[in-house]
């Protein structure tokens, strides 16, 4: 027995963390039990290249965590949690012409347009009218939403293809602008609903800029874990979950794992029909990723990109668009679509005085094991020449290395799981309660469930809300006070 804890929560990434603070603070007595010797999944900070930098294992920039419904309303900061932040949410360099920039302000951002800056200004004016009413209807399950009229027009523009969307504009550069937001989807552009998650990205930049954790992100999770230790909450930690009947004395036990672990785990638990649906759940293209040790800044032709938080690199929506199809039917992108991430640029604590962190990663098929090193530096020098010449030492993170380092980044997939049209509404499985199973101990409250993949903590709260709900715990009971809009 790991405890005699009213609900035990499997799995301490912010799902975990998040769903273990809410239903700490409605008074229940709550376990998690973590298998590796520390808690975060994805969210952790170590030193991956030289003594001095602070590398982001995963989880870098965090631009939803900032406007998250539930994580923006607790005392985070209280216990240790910082922001960084610049007026740059994300650059898109673009060959011989200057890069597109996001920032806060949308009228700045329309200026860098050109004649496409008042068709995006309509696109995105709307749904910021309330903003946070908006994105609470867009991290929960379907239902009745709080801002129906915004949720509409979302819906409208969001069900469409991103290139689709792209095609409303005359000119590359918001094209561009709006395929770097849609890569984050992890399928191809032309997939309905990737137009929804070029729109989230673009409208949360608007509501607050994207920032990192200054420290790394690993302080996000001191911080929640601060909190869910000062309302009563345990964690153990290096204890992998392997048999349920080590938490026979629970009333509730919450996986925040990816679906298969959650069949396997709970085994003759859940009925064999249930487990095998589970077990049909995709998790997508997998990911490549490159830290570096950097001796300055990194050297962008637009000097401007320096002040971002994220640089998205591939060039066109086309360009983008062909390398993320690629990924998904199996094969490796030449020129990929390449996230990166300046942290130190916003939060010098990140490496030695002068110097610099880098963080990149490209999309690729599950399991791949194909040296993209090159191919996703030759992006960099291409907006950033002499950049090679800038590296101190690189890290390499392969799909196999993110396999093993979590078994919820199912062949190196680190998104919780493909939200294309057949799973982004039916994660993990089609059911009125997506976060409850067969089993009325049994609940999943991961990025397998809406909504998904990032760093924002909803799936787990939500799956909270749902255990409050079984165990005739009133919601309200240690509900946080909303937050006035920001």
């Amino acid at each position: 027995m790991v405890s005699d804890a009213e609900v035990i929560v499997i799995g301490s990434g912010p799902n975990g963390l998040a769903a273990a603070i809410r239903l700490a603070a409605a008074g229940l007595s709550v376990t998690v039990v973590e298998a590796a010797d520390r808690p975060g999944g994805g969210a952790r900070t170590e030193p991956l290249t030289l003594p001095g930098f602070a590398h982001d294992r995963c989880a870098a920039c965090l631009p939803i965590a900032i406007v998250s419904p539930y994580l923006r309303r607790l005392p985070l900061a209280a216990h240790g949690l910082g922001w960084a932040s610049s007026d740059v949410s994300f650059a898109h360099p673009l060959d011989d012409q200057p890069a597109v920039l996001h920032h806060p302000s949308i009228a700045a951002t329309a200026e860098g347009l050109g004649r496409d800056g008042p068709r995006y200004r309509r696109m995105l004016e709307p749904l910021l009218a309330d903003p946070h009413a908006l994105l609470a209807d867009l991290l929960a399950p379907l239902g009745v939403p709080r801002a129906p009229l915004a949720m509409a027009r979302f819906g409208l523009m969001g069900a469409l293809p991103a290139t689709w969307l792209g095609a409303c504009f005359s000119d590359e550069r918001a094209r561009a602008l709006l395929a770097g937001c849609a890569g984050h989807a992890t399928q191809p552009l032309s997939n309905l609903l990737t137009g929804a998650v070029a729109l989230v990205f673009a409208l949360v930049g608007h509501v607050a800029a994207w920032p990192v954790v200054v420290g790394g992100t690993e302080r996000l999770i001191d911080a929640m874990v601060g909190l869910f230790r000062a309302l009563g909450g345990t964690i153990v930690t290096s204890r992998p979950a392997r048999d349920l009947a080590d938490f026979a004395g629970a009333r509730a036990i919450l996986f925040a794992t990816d679906p298969h672990q959650v069949a396997t785990i709970s085994g003759d638990a859940l009925p064999a029909g249930y487990r095998r649906r589970l077990g049909r759940f995709r998790f997508g293209p997998a990911s490549y990723k490159l830290d570096w040790a950097l001796d300055g800044p990194i050297p962008w032709a637009d000097p401007r990109v320096g002040q971002a938080a994220t640089v998205h690199l591939g060039g066109t929506m086309a360009e983008i668009a062909a390398s993320e199809a690629a990924a998904y039917r199996g094969e490796v992108p030449d020129r990929p679509y390449v996230l990166l991430v300046q942290q130190s640029a916003l939060d010098p604590s990140r490496a030695p005085a002068g110097q610099h962190t880098g963080y990149a990663y490209m999309h690729v098929p599950p399991g791949c094991e194909v040296d993209c090193t090159a191919r996703i530096e030759a992006q960099v020098e291409r907006f950033a020449p002499g950049f090679r010449d800038r590296v101190l030492a690189r890290h390499v993170t392969r799909p196999s290395d993110f396999a093993s380092y979590n078994l919820s980044f199912v062949g190196g997939a680190v998104t919780g799981g493909t939200a294309d049209l057949t799973q982004m509404f039916t994660r993990p499985v089609a059911r009125l309660d997506p976060y409850r199973t067969p089993n009325p101990r049994i609940f999943i409250g991961s990025s397998g469930t809406p909504p998904g993949g990032g760093v924002h903590g909803m799936g787990g709260y939500h799956a909270a809300r749902s255990v409050l709900r079984a165990l005739g715990v009133p919601e309200s009971r240690g509900e946080p006070a909303p937050m006035e809009p920001s």
